[in-house]
């Protein structure tokens, strides 16, 4: 995911406005502050108390009640199996605390008439420009027993013991660097991050089969509404979405144009792709809170094609510089170098590449898309070294014909729930409530309005059909005003401008570098 620019929580910003500038978030979850007002809590346990699990509480004392009733009264027995019943119909009714993996149907893949979305065709090509030549979007059908389209979940491509796809495998760059990759030593310290390792390629396989598939229907015309929802189920589909276990990362980004990021369409949004658009597509996939944040470009003018080039270049020779101990400022110094070799030309005139130098790439923790590390796109920055066992999603951002600066403009999309938020006592109810659900659904991971839109609120694992949030727009302001909510609105460089993207997301192993997300596509 885009790393914000300017004022919004889901980056770190280059130059901050001092107005509203905030300190780096921690690793470390926040501790637990009680009652229904108070700031939210990405401790997975605590976050998963309460709510229906009072009433599996109040339903067992009901059953120990009803058990021991045979020395009580008639009435006293019944009225306990009487509050069992109702616990237990109230539970169902809200999708009850747990449920095993892939009891989340949801909603099946549909098609709008009116979407300009085709799916009927049986093509296997992507139509978007700036992606590997003769690459196939179905070669995983192949290498993993796959269908075409794809609907077979990944954890069930391969077997419990199996590691996982493993993503392409780089050395630690520097002679200080060297030993790892033969270490006896080290391989054995990586034994203990095998579960971690796994997921990590579990959702990494589930981003590649959902952007690949998606690379052969995207093209002018189509609604982008239609096309952000059809990615996300897919998504949800693929990751068996099972609540804050597995599910998407954050919101679909689908930023055209001169917009860099933090765009996705509301509810009514009638935006659709045009034939001379450059977009930048950027979704993520969690499995057990551990996230894959991944984006590409799409443009179908040649014109754009150096532009599409310059990042995804890029992109490349930043993950080839970082490593265990390398510093972060670095890496950029190397980014900038790339871009600003790159031109374009326009209306007949050249114009040079420059990189957007107030977004940059980050690390990435548990259930969080943003550490407190981030990784420059242009020369300077911070000295930190990069550590062993490091997640990082490295994306950079260039314009051309704009200012390479971007700043928050339009209608905003992205929420997400402010870890470091105080206790801030609420007095509307609709604002508890909200915030209850929202903590319940996304926990600390980001979400959109679409999602507060739709039947089960954004996860049906957890609230099946029963979440859907109706006139929440005020309690949504009320959320953000007193500082619980973060809204991140989209960044954008200069009207007329034109910006493209690259991204992927690689962990820094102790003997090598795995680039989690690298597929055939790019």
């Amino acid at each position: 995911m885009a790393p914000e620019a300017v004022t919004t929580p889901l980056a770190l910003p280059l130059v901050p406005p001092p107005s509203r500038a905030r300190a780096l978030q921690p690793e470390v979850p926040s501790k637990e502050v009680e009652g229904d007002d108070a700031r939210p809590d990405p401790a997975p346990d605590e976050l998963e108390e309460g709510g229906e699990g009072e009433g599996e509480a109040e339903a067992e004392a009901a059953d120990n009640a009803a058990d021991a009733g045979e020395g009580l009264g008639a009435d006293t027995v019944d009225a306990s199996a009487e509050k069992k019943k109702k616990k237990k119909k109230k539970k169902k009714m809200r999708g009850g605390k747990k449920k095993n993996k892939g009891d989340a149907s949801g909603p099946p893949l549909q098609v709008k008439e009116d979407s300009g979305i085709d799916l009927t065709t049986d093509n296997r090509v992507p139509l978007g420009r700036g992606l590997n030549p003769d690459f196939r979007c179905d070669a995983f059908c192949a290498k993993y027993g796959q269908t075409w389209p794809p609907s077979k979940p990944v954890d069930t491509l391969f077997p419990p013991d199996h590691p996982g796809p493993v993503g392409e495998i780089q050395e630690h760059p520097g002679d200080f660097n060297r030993h790892r990759i033969t270490s006896e030593e080290l391989r054995n310290r990586e034994v203990l991050s095998k579960e971690l390792y796994r997921n990590l390629r579990l959702a990494s396989e589930c981003h590649r089969q959902v952007r690949q598939w998606t690379q052969t229907w995207v093209r002018p015309g189509i609604r982008l509404t239609d096309m952000c929802e059809l990615i996300e189920n897919k998504n949800r589909e693929l990751v068996r979405e099972n609540g804050l276990e597995a599910g998407i990362g954050f919101p679909t980004g689908c930023s055209l144009d001169h917009v860099a990021a933090h765009y996705t369409p509301n509810t009514g949004d009638e935006t659709r792709l045009g034939e001379d658009s450059v977009m930048k597509i950027d979704f993520g996939t969690q499995i057990d809170g551990r996230i894959i944040d991944c984006a590409w470009t799409v443009a179908f003018n040649p014109h754009y094609d150096p532009l599409i080039e310059a990042t995804r270049e890029a992109t490349n020779a930043g993950i080839k510089a970082a490593g265990i101990d390398v510093r972060l400022c670095d890496i950029g110094e190397v980014i900038q170098e790339v871009i600003e070799s790159y031109e374009v030309e326009l209306d007949g005139k050249t114009h040079q590449v420059v990189p957007i130098r107030n977004l940059q790439g980050h690390s990435i923790v548990y259930r969080r898309i943003h550490g407190t590390k981030a990784i420059p796109i242009v020369k300077g920055g911070e000295t930190t070294r990069m550590e062993e066992n490091e997640i990082y999603a490295l994306e950079t951002f260039a314009s051309v014909r704009g200012r390479g600066f971007v700043l928050e403009d339009g209608e905003c999309s992205h929420y997400m729930i402010n870890p470091d938020a105080p206790h801030v006592p609420l007095r509307m109810t609709q604002s508890k409530k909200l915030l209850a659900h929202i903590k319940r659904t996304f926990s600390t991971l980001p979400w959109c309005r679409r999602w507060l839109d739709r039947p089960d609120g954004g996860s049906f694992t957890i609230n099946q059909d029963q979440g859907q949030q109706v006139r929440y727009l005020g309690a949504l302001k009320n959320l953000v005003d007193v500082g619980i909510v973060d809204a991140v609105p989209p960044l954008v460089d200069l009207k007329g401008s034109y910006t493209s993207q690259s991204e992927q997301t690689f962990v820094l192993r102790p003997t090598c570098k795995e680039i989690l997300s690298r597929g055939e596509d790019y």
